[in-house]
């Protein structure tokens, strides 16, 4: 498996935009909220800032990781680039870049949700959904390259 992690560039937006888009059209629980063009312009936006990372797999973007700050927007694949490691180094490299790293992750994704608490994220919080776009209670995760100080603990995300 070739794979080679690199900075978005304008021309990924459409290939990271169909990622994210399908993402939501084969998930079940997730409302459809937005068009394949407009996840696009989404992804072109988040590059245009400098926060994606994609990985290249045999020539070709698999996946990406939107990071602003400490925060992590969004780590998503492709299907058949899924449980074959990717996501796991796109998470290793935002952690090798940042002390600590926050997220959200919606409840329903039991599969991401596992994923990050085996990176070694904590749960700091819990929301009812009011506070996101598609109404659906999320989950914030936090991670620390270092144990934090007791004024440091998750609940401060």
């Amino acid at each position: 498996m070739s794979l080679l992690l690199r900075a978005a560039r304008p021309t990924d937006a459409g290939t990271a935009g169909e990622i994210l888009h399908g993402f939501a059209e084969e998930t079940a629980w997730m409302p459809r909220l937005h068009s394949q063009v407009e996840a696009i312009a989404f992804c072109g936006t988040m590059i245009d800032r400098g926060w994606v990372t994609v990985a290249e797999l045999e020539g070709r973007v698999a996946g990406f990781l939107a990071r602003d700050g400490e925060e992590i927007c969004g780590l998503y694949l492709a299907r058949a680039a899924r449980r074959r490691g990717i996501g796991a180094r796109l998470l290793a490299r935002a952690k090798a870049e940042c002390p600590r790293l926050v997220l959200r992750s919606f409840e329903a994704n039991a599969s991401a949700r596992r994923f990050y608490r085996r990176e070694g994220f904590v749960e700091a919080g819990r929301r009812a959904g009011a506070e996101n776009d598609e109404n659906l209670p999320d989950i914030a995760y936090v991670w620390y390259k270092e144990a934090p100080s007791h004024d440091q603990r998750p609940g401060s995300v």
